[in-house]
């Protein structure tokens, strides 16, 4: 049929003449009429500018997955070039810092305080990277206000305060570049490395003194218990054959700075629950004193049997060891009482099916 036969409807509808149930044949409806043809251009361009949401939506999920890797290694890169300047600026603090971890033995855990507190950030990594990146302009004041520690640090001669800047512009750096969120996660890291930090010489006497006092009461006390006349005049330990004196270096300051860092350390990896790991770093306390007091005891009653040599030298020395050591394991009794009278709720056990209970 060809366009002179070809009609329209009332409704625009193509028929072929009124009653011959004429239809089209696929492609004949374009060659109909020039209104026919029409039709078909427009609809195959709807067809073609149709926004495809579907797609547009797929395509804007790839672009943010993928950009959020990008925007990982950007703060990754500025975070490594920040640490470096930090390192420069704090080159001097840090080194005598560690200088004081090996000359002084009240001190020289600190050497293992930095690897355990990167373990504890590296530990985290997976819930660091899973926070969103808010960065935070209060980090900014953070680090000005650390810097002006460290000025008056270095200006006074205070070490203390210079290395504990040290921590706040490291601090204020994280909460600059990736904000509250993400510093939560590595507060305790960073807390930790408090541990690393020589108290001042003001505060540590203060505390010295009566832990000599205490030392020497626990020894008095465990010396005259087993029949041994004793006299204590202050730190001094009067027996028949000799004169010991709880100096500073036996106040126990020492193995109490070392038995809190070990106990927070071994709370962490033994229990999961904060109050636990809280009860175990806080028993070191009595603990620490509890064991001095016994290597004072102890070296009394070697003073008493074999004189004043046999409290010194290699018993001196060994005793320190074993005192260490024995603290260590009050504190592993305890978790271990923890452990069994308070056990921690663990999920159930998911049973195979296939298996038979006998």
């Amino acid at each position: 049929m060809d366009a002179d036969t070809c009609r329209h409807n009332s409704s625009g509808k193509c028929y072929a003449g009124a009653g011959s149930g004429f239809a089209h044949q696929p492609g004949q409806f374009a060659r109909c009429c020039p209104a026919n043809q029409w039709l078909v251009v427009a609809g195959g361009l709807a067809r073609m500018w149709r926004p495809p949401s579907r797609h547009i939506a797929h395509y804007l999920y790839t672009e943010k997955r993928l950009a959020q890797p990008v925007r990982e290694n950007e703060y990754r890169t500025a975070f490594c070039v920040v640490a470096i300047a930090i390192a420069i600026v704090y080159w001097d603090v840090l080194r005598s810092l560690g200088l004081a971890w090996y000359t002084d033995d009240n001190y020289s855990h600190g050497f293992f305080i930095a690897p355990l507190a990167a373990y504890f950030a590296w530990e985290r990594r997976a819930e660091f990277t899973a926070r969103p990146i808010k960065p935070s302009a209060f980090g900014l004041i953070v680090v000005a206000g650390s810097l002006v520690l460290l000025v008056g640090g270095i200006l006074g001669a205070e070490l203390f305060i210079s290395r504990v800047s040290f921590l706040g512009v490291l601090t204020g750096t994280i909460l600059f570049l990736y904000g509250w969120q993400r510093l939560r996660v590595l507060m305790f890291p960073l807390a930790f490395m408090l541990l690393m930090i020589p108290i001042p010489a003001i505060i540590f006497n203060q505390i010295a003194f009566p832990l000599q006092l205490l030392a020497s009461n626990v020894g008095e006390y465990t010396i005259s218990s087993l029949d041994i006349p004793i006299l204590r005049e202050g730190n001094v330990l009067i027996l028949a054959n000799a004169q010991l004196e709880v100096a500073e270096a036996c106040s126990g300051i020492r193995s109490l700075v070392s038995l809190f860092t070990l106990g927070l350390v071994f709370g962490y990896f033994v229990d999961k629950r904060a109050w636990v790991r809280v009860v175990i770093a806080l028993s070191s306390v009595p603990v620490a004193i509890l064991a001095n007091g016994l290597r004072v005891a102890s070296a009394g009653v070697a003073a008493h049997n074999f004189g004043r040599a046999g409290a010194e030298g290699l018993f001196h020395e060994f005793s320190g060891w074993v005192v260490f050591v024995l603290a260590f394991l009050m504190m592993f009794g305890l978790q271990r009482l923890l452990q069994r009278f308070v056990p921690e709720n663990l999920p159930p056990r998911v049973s195979n099916p296939d298996t038979v209970s006998i």
